[in-house]
């Protein structure tokens, strides 16, 4: 029987283990108001990730204590990264009545290719040397590459790339369950390739039946994409209606 006993660090933050009923943390999450960011986890388990991401959250990770030893050599003994599961206090969301292309951007779309789960491996390289690997640890590069290898996985890690001429130009990696596709990182190599990327991206998720594209934090180019913010409760409620279509 999977445990469902919520667990708390002394910080007050929720922490997750192997074989817990993730679904009705997050349920206890909802009817409590869980208000910290993150959750905390150490287990770097693909399959335990895979249950995470199936269960709504979007993983991160972060250094357990700097490198350079600040945190005495009793840290020595401890694990090196934290996993951080994350059920954002808003969400941003794009449903697809509200994408809103330019005609501007729309020119330029005809210049682009976008190619789906091609070159996975390069796009998350390209991710975490243009912007660290502050979240985007080794660890966590590592389960997510290994999750792609579990046959029957109820989440799938994806890539989607725009190329010009055959060279790629921008792209971004995610995560699919169900009829979700969640935004993990993305990057650019060239002006303006970057939206097509995005918009592409929306359109290849909307005409094959995507039931909206879960963008993570809500940031300014989210909104001008057309992204809504909503609440915790109702990604949850709309995730698990969507992962539950086959």
């Amino acid at each position: 029987m999977k445990a469902a006993h919520p667990r708390y660090t002394q910080s007050g933050h929720l922490f997750f283990r192997p074989g817990d009923d993730l679904d009705r943390l997050v349920d206890l999450m909802l009817q409590t108001g869980y208000q910290e960011e993150f959750c905390l986890a150490l287990d770097f388990d693909p399959f335990f990730l895979a249950d995470l991401m199936a269960a709504g959250f979007l993983v991160m990770s972060a250094p357990l204590y700097p490198e350079d030893g600040e945190g005495g050599d009793s840290g020595r003994d401890l694990p090196g990264f934290l996993l951080l599961p994350k059920l954002h206090l808003v969400r941003s969301v794009l449903f697809w009545d509200d994408l809103r292309e330019t005609k501007s951007a729309r020119r330029m779309l005809k210049s682009y290719e976008l190619r789906y789960n091609s070159d996975f491996g390069l796009i998350l390289e390209n991710c975490v040397r243009t912007h660290g690997d502050g979240w985007l640890t080794a660890p966590l590069c590592e389960s997510i590459r290994r999750i792609r290898e579990i046959p029957g996985c109820p989440v799938r890690p994806v890539s989607f790339g725009v190329y010009r001429e055959g060279e790629l130009k921008a792209g971004e990696f995610g995560i699919i369950a169900g009829r979700v596709y969640t935004s993990y990182s993305g990057y650019h190599g060239e002006n303006s390739s970057g939206t097509v990327q995005m918009l592409l991206t929306a359109r290849w998720l909307r005409d094959r039946g995507f039931a909206f594209w879960d963008l993570g934090m809500p940031l300014d180019y989210k909104e001008r994409l057309g992204a809504r913010n909503i609440s915790p409760a109702k990604f949850v409620g709309l995730f698990r209606a969507a992962v539950a279509i086959q």
